[in-house]
C-alpha cells in the first residue's frame, strides 16, 4: 500500500543563496506598435518590462481620437525621456560628474496622427549624462500622456523535492518549481507579469527549463518545464510510487551527504525564464521576446534509506 507523503516545499527565499547572472543584453528586446501605442520591451536576468509611448486609447466613443498635435495644444513635443537603468544591467563606471540613464526616444513620428504614425518607433540607448545633458531631454508634465512604463521582477524560486523532504540514497528524487514561482501572476486573472488594459498589451514571464547540478559530483542535467503550470509534466503524482512517475526531472543519489559541509549537498540551479507578449485579441497567441537565466543555490541533505525523517 502506497503511503502518500505530503509535498515538501523548500522556499528558496529563506534557505538559498540567490545569485543573479550577468544580464543577457543580446536580442532580448523588441519594439511593437499596437493600436494607440508603441512599446519597447526588454528582458534580463532580474526581470522584464516595457516602455510605451502614445496615450489613452479612444475605443467605442464614436468620435475619432485626437491627434498628437491636438493633444499638445501648441506646446512642443519632446521625443526623448530618461529612465533609470533597469535592474540587471551592468555598466562601467560613469565619467566623473555623470550618471548612466536609459534614454528612450520616439523617432519617425507624425504629430498629425492619433498614434504617431505607422513608422513611429522607440529607440533606446544607455548614455552617461550630467545636468546639461539632462536639460536637453526635459520631461514636462504634459508629456506624461505620451508614455507608459511598467516592470516586474521574477518571483523567488520555490523548489519542490519529492517524494520526501530529504531525498534517500538510491531512491529517485524529483525536482520541480511551484507554479507560483515558475510564472509571473497578476490579480487581473491573466497569466502575465503585466496587464495594461489601456494599451492592450500583456507580458508573461515563464520558466521553460532548469539546469540542475545535484552537487554530488555527477553531471548537471536539464529539465524542461511545462507550457503552463497546469500542464507542467514536472510535478509529482502522489498516487504513484517513485518508480512509476511521468516526471523525468529526477536524480538518484548514490551516497548520503553525511560527509559534506553541514551534512548537505550544494545543489546549483540555472533557471531559464522566457518572456512573451500578447497583443489584445491576437489569435496567434504569445510572441516570445527573449530569455534570461537566474542562478540559485540550494543546500540539500540526503540520507540513507533506513534513516527516519522527511
Amino acid at each position: 500500500m502506497h503511503n502518500r507523503v505530503s509535498r515538501a516545499l523548500l522556499t528558496l527565499s529563506t534557505v538559498l543563496a540567490l545569485l543573479m547572472a550577468a544580464p543577457l543584453t543580446t536580442a532580448s528586446a523588441e519594439t511593437i506598435q499596437t493600436g494607440n501605442t508603441v512599446c519597447s520591451m526588454y528582458v534580463n536576468s532580474v526581470g522584464f518590462g516595457a516602455y510605451c509611448s502614445s496615450g489613452a486609447a479612444y475605443l467605442g466613443t464614436g468620435t475619432p481620437p485626437p491627434t498628437w498635435r491636438q493633444r499638445l495644444a501648441g506646446r512642443p513635443f519632446i521625443p526623448c525621456r530618461d529612465f533609470p537603468i533597469p535592474d540587471g544591467i551592468k555598466l562601467p563606471q560613469a565619467p566623473d560628474g555623470k550618471k548612466w540613464v536609459m534614454r528612450i526616444t520616439i523617432t519617425d513620428y507624425k504629430l498629425d496622427t492619433y498614434n504617431g504614425g505607422p513608422a513611429a518607433h522607440l529607440e533606446r540607448a544607455y548614455v552617461p549624462v550630467d545636468a546639461a545633458d539632462e536639460a536637453q531631454c526635459p520631461f514636462p508634465d504634459y508629456m506624461e500622456q505620451f508614455w507608459r512604463h511598467f516592470k516586474s521582477n521574477y518571483p523567488d524560486p520555490a523548489l519542490q523535492v519529492m517524494p520526501t523532504f530529504t531525498p534517500r540514497v538510491n531512491v529517485p528524487a524529483f525536482f520541480s518549481l511551484t507554479p507560483a514561482s515558475s510564472m509571473v501572476y497578476e490579480n487581473t486573472g491573466e497569466l502575465s507579469g503585466y496587464y495594461n488594459q489601456t494599451h492592450n498589451l500583456t507580458m508573461r514571464g515563464m520558466v521553460v527549463k532548469i539546469l540542475i547540478d545535484p552537487g554530488d559530483g555527477t553531471e548537471p542535467f536539464t529539465c524542461k518545464m511545462g507550457v503552463t503550470p497546469a500542464d507542467d509534466p514536472d510535478g509529482y503524482d502522489e498516487s504513484q510510487d517513485p518508480d512509476h512517475q511521468i516526471n523525468t526531472c529526477k536524480h538518484v543519489y548514490k551516497r548520503s551527504s553525511a560527509t559534506e559541509p553541514d551534512a548537505m549537498y550544494t545543489v546549483k540551479l540555472t533557471i531559464t525564464w522566457e518572456v512573451s507578449y500578447w497583443i489584445g485579441k491576437d489569435q496567434n497567441g504569445w510572441h516570445p521576446i527573449g530569455q534570461a537565466d537566474v542562478h540559485a543555490v540550494q543546500r540539500l541533505p540526503v540520507q540513507e534509506v533506513q534513516a527516519i525523517g522527511g
